[in-house]
């Protein structure tokens, strides 16, 4: 059962190996596209060979039993001279998720992400990309921005988020928690 967007099942498998960052078995795709084993393996043939043909800077990888979408190793040195900091591509993945959320709970990032969240987390909050703070009615953390996220990748709060309409913004007694005065977890939602 494919889900009910007018999307390939190929395209889906692509945006479940980008969001994941990370290498899955046959059976996680099966398990999160929803659909059988050998469907997905059909997919995945499809999508490499079409990554095979394409003049393009990614590629779906074969590492055993699992697939991963990635960057062509022969751009390695190029994403060195680049990249304005020193974060894995696993961790620049997260840290754009958070970025479009704006801000989410540690929880919420984990079931998007996956387990190696946790370390990017660690990774993001050492090197001050993000914040976090304990949810107060809960057992999570919420992550947010930070300014040197802003400075260093030049984009402003603004930026981030979709032009809403005045009826579409929402309410402050929506907001799960009080914002701080801090500018980064002004409208939060």
């Amino acid at each position: 059962m494919m889900p009910s967007d007018s999307l390939s099942l190929s395209a889906h498998l692509e945006a479940i190996l980008y969001l994941k960052g990370r290498p899955l078995t046959l059976g996680e795709l099966a398990e999160i596209a929803a659909v059988g084993r050998e469907e997905v393996e059909l997919a995945l043939l499809t999508l490499m060979a079409d990554y095979a043909h394409r003049d393009t800077a990614l590629e779906i990888r074969q590492e055993g039993s699992r697939y991963g979408l990635q960057l062509r190793e022969s751009l390695g040195n190029l994403v060195q001279n680049l990249l304005p900091v020193d974060l894995s591509t696993a961790s620049l993945r997260t840290l754009a998720t958070i970025a479009l959320k704006k801000r989410l709970l540690q929880s919420e990032l984990v079931e998007l992400r996956g387990s190696g969240a946790y370390d990017h987390i660690k990774e993001l909050l050492s090197q001050g990309f993000i914040e976090r703070r304990r949810q107060s009615d809960g057992r999570s953390y919420w992550l947010t921005l930070s300014e040197k996220f802003h400075r260093t990748f030049a984009i402003k709060a603004d930026d981030l988020s979709p032009r809403r309409t005045p009826a579409e913004e929402p309410s402050p007694s929506a907001s799960p928690e009080p914002a701080p005065p801090h500018d980064i977890w002004k409208d939060a939602a």
